[in-house]
């Protein structure tokens, strides 16, 4: 950013003042981008639960769906792996033992 403090000393405060807007029109940027992304993320766990609810995959292919769909996600938030394991695996996962628990056999739970 040196180009922006050059034009912060030429201009005085004038060009001050034109710094701080195009700062705070960078960081608008980068929320909207950061919206964008989020409403991606929330698109692609939406479909996955609804895939994983009503259509007719193996095991295998729940499985994989819901790999696929971390990566996906780590695509878009690559350092939140941890999040994405302790917010949307754990859902997934109740949504495939609800589809493959045989009813009334003994599933692990208590």
């Amino acid at each position: 950013m040196p180009h922006l403090l050059e034009t912060v000393f030429h201009a005085g405060q004038r060009g001050f003042y034109n710094v701080i807007i195009y700062i705070f029109l960078m960081q608008e940027d980068l929320f909207k981008e950061e919206e964008q992304k989020l409403r991606r993320l929330r698109f692609i766990v939406d479909l996955t639960e609804a895939t994983l609810m009503q259509s007719r995959l193996t095991l295998r292919e729940c499985l994989d769906l819901t790999e696929h769909t971390k990566k996906a996600a780590l695509a878009l938030f690559p350092d939140k792996e941890t999040v994405f394991d302790l917010i949307y695996l754990p859902r997934f996962r109740r949504i495939i033992d609800e589809r493959f628990t045989i009813p009334g056999s003994l599933s692990g739970r208590n």
